[in-house]
């Protein structure tokens, strides 16, 4: 089976730098014409099913990629974006000077990382790895897409590649709407395409 997974389209929150996490905000005309961009890509390709974060801008970042292909969606909770805390709704300027240290360890260090009220990466990662195998483990010969957020794609990577968690940050970078391919078979995930753009930068 393949496992298609895709980050949302672009947000208002983005355009703007606050920390959207699992607070929500709407896309924007570009992250539309985005998602609208990857479903032409995706059109001619077989998916059985598509699996959404139920935050909006994941569910309707689905809905334009679906478009009028009878394509069953279904939400799941914990497709949902990595907790933050008292972070959430905030400016990342603001979170970068008033909780300077963590937000230091967040990007630099984060198997040192603490949150205040919300997910350490250890957490995290538990749950996408837990989630990813039922989803897959339910759906054996089906292919499905993922529309989800980025750090919950940052895990997968992490989970696959079997990196320490002071490497959660290697590349590739997870732009919105990129694709990444999945193989999965016997048990085992094989990495076809990484992050790809193409349909964004063209």
């Amino acid at each position: 089976m393949k496992v298609y997974i895709t980050r949302h389209g672009e947000t208002d929150w983005n355009v703007k730098g606050k920390m959207q996490v699992c607070k929500d905000s709407n896309l924007t005309e570009q992250g539309k014409k985005e998602a609208l961009n990857l479903g032409n890509r995706l059109k001619d390709i077989k998916i059985d099913y598509i699996y959404t974060s139920p935050l909006t801008r994941a569910y309707d970042t689905a809905l334009l990629i679906k478009g009028n292909r009878d394509i069953p969606i279904g939400t799941h909770e914990n497709l949902k974006e990595m907790n933050f805390g008292i972070w959430e709704g905030m400016y990342s300027d603001d979170v970068s000077r008033e909780y300077e240290n963590e937000y230091y360890k967040f990007w630099n260090e984060p198997h040192l990382y603490t949150s205040t009220g919300g997910e350490t990466f250890e957490e995290l990662i538990k749950r996408v790895k837990i989630t990813l195998n039922d989803i897959t483990n339910q759906n054996k010969g089906e292919d499905i897409l993922l529309v989800t957020h980025s750090i919950i794609i940052k895990a997968i990577y992490s989970i696959i590649k079997k990196y320490e968690l002071k490497d959660f940050w290697n590349p590739p970078y997870i732009k919105n709407t990129c694709v990444t391919i999945l193989e999965f078979n016997e048990g085992n995930y094989k990495f076809i395409l990484e992050a790809d753009v193409s349909h964004v930068e063209n």
